[in-house]
């Protein structure tokens, strides 16, 4: 049986007055990009659905159409005006859909962390049931009150394990919610938090599945969601699509890539493999062409005979650093500088000197962290920090640069094989560690996907590979040294 169409429905109806602000809570910012336009990208991502329609707030359509034409959302195919209820909004969602039966996935706007496991779950609990909410269980008592003077007081104690935390999608088969809301607009009584409320009050004999949600898939409504949403961007697992060889060849034929630290290793991988997929591959390093990322001239050296030779640069890969490691009170000073300078100082310098080449290309950026920008630790306190900066560089210029089209992402490798890790840590069992091919096919799917401002993880498919947060791991889960220190 063929798969009925999918179309996920964004309410965007809010107006953010919990979170004390003057425009809707969905057009905040975090992690470089309105909460609405990470959630647009999280539904686009998603083989599964097929068209995106958004309600939006009244007087911002506008925004959410510059959002939608700046990052290419195609699947986006409604922007409409949402009403002056969650259920009025989407009441006008299932009039704009056409006459044919087809699944929607109702989703918040400000959900923006939702991921593909739940969103395949919804879709996929279609096949057998007309609708579906998602839940997670709750981890607090839940208590029944009731006024009784200064003080509510207790009535009942429900029984936690029977309860869940209702979270979005809701997914229905359209043809049963629109039944649904016929029945509940001939019903003056009519009031409802969630469209699964609706059905299960009018269509009692429906029944109405529930698959697992996820506490990561927050709703940023208080003040103290915005930041907890934006450490959870930071700090939580992401990764670029996989790409079909076909997409990705097309993504690069004839695209002009410009590597640091590029000699061997990570850098040297990239390099071979963006060649391999038809793009034209410019390397500096300081072993091979004498460019140390840290000096401001190399690097204007190094893009202005790029641009001389190809008049163009579209994607910008930095993979160079140094490790070193010891007490901060034992280091030298010019151990200091030298290693601020290449880990954090270099990224600054490059991100100004390419700003403009990239802006004309509407190209990317791509940088290098550790997971140890998480936690500073004893023995890296210098690239730690650095590394904690450089998430925070990318995040900002992802934000900075959103309006001019250019891309910047942070790559995350967990342990890997390299030259240079193989100095730093002597000899370490070949199936504990990433192969240093592998991070640099993880690198082009990023610089080919509308993803920015993220930390992009890349970790092998091992359930009991040691956890790279682990302080007895210590230092075992740095990325590749591409430029050792003299």
């Amino acid at each position: 049986m063929s798969r009925l169409r999918t179309v996920a429905i964004v309410l965007a109806g809010g107006v953010g007055t919990r979170v004390g602000l003057h425009l809707p809570k969905q057009l905040i910012k975090i992690a470089g990009r309105p909460i609405i336009e990470h959630t647009i990208v999280a539904l686009s991502e998603c083989p599964l659905i097929d068209e995106i329609y958004v309600m939006m707030t009244p007087s911002h359509l506008d925004a959410v159409r510059a959002i939608v034409r700046s990052g290419g959302y195609k699947k986006v195919t409604q922007i409409l005006e949402g009403g002056a209820t969650r259920n009025e909004s989407t009441a006008k969602a299932l009039a704009a859909l056409p006459d044919e039966d087809c699944n929607i996935l109702i989703h918040d706007a400000v959900r923006p962390l939702v991921n593909e496991r739940i969103l395949r779950d919804c879709v996929d609990a279609l096949q057998d049931y007309a609708a579906v909410d998602t839940a997670i269980p709750s981890a607090d008592t839940v208590i029944q009150v009731a006024p009784a003077g200064r003080l509510d007081t207790i009535t009942d104690v429900l029984v936690r394990h029977q309860l869940r935390r209702g979270q979005t999608p809701q997914a229905f088969r359209a043809s049963v919610l629109k039944k649904a809301y016929a029945l509940a607009a001939d019903d003056p009584e009519f009031t409802a938090t969630d469209d699964c409320t609706v059905v299960l009050r009018y269509l009692p004999d429906v029944p109405i599945a529930v698959v697992p949600g996820d506490e990561g898939n927050m709703k940023v409504t208080e003040p103290i969601d915005v930041f907890l949403a934006d450490k959870l961007f930071q700090l939580s697992s992401h990764t670029a699509p996989a790409l079909h060889p076909d997409a990705l060849r097309d993504s690069l034929v004839d695209k002009v890539v410009v590597i640091f630290g590029g000699s061997y290793g990570i850098g040297a991988d990239i390099a071979t493999l963006a060649s391999a997929n038809g793009a034209h591959v410019h390397v500096f390093s300081r072993s091979a062409t004498g460019t140390h990322v840290e000096r401001r001239e190399e690097i204007v050296a190094a893009r202005d005979a790029v641009l001389s030779e190809r008049g163009r640069i579209d994607y910008v890969i930095n993979t160079a650093g140094v490790l070193p490691r010891g007490t901060l009170s034992e280091t030298s000073e010019e151990t200091v500088y030298t290693a601020t300078e290449i880990n954090y100082i270099a990224p600054v310098i490059i991100a100004q000197e390419f700003y403009a080449a990239l802006r004309e290309s509407r190209g990317g950026l791509l940088l290098f962290t550790s997971s140890s920008y998480t936690r500073g630790r004893s023995g890296y306190s210098l690239y730690s920090s650095a590394k904690a900066a450089v998430v925070n560089l990318v995040q900002a210029l992802a934000d900075e640069w959103s309006g001019d089209g250019i891309r910047v992402n942070c790559i995350n490798p967990e342990r890997t094989a390299t030259p240079m890790r193989t100095q730093a840590f002597g000899f370490e069992a070949p199936e504990t560690l990433l192969s240093s091919r592998q991070v640099a096919e993880a690198c082009l799917e990023a610089i080919a996907s509308t993803m920015t401002g993220h930390v992009i993880d890349v970790r092998r498919a091992d359930p009991l590979a040691p956890d790279p947060l682990d302080p007895n791991a210590l230092g075992e889960d740095e990325p590749v040294i591409e430029e050792p220190s003299a």
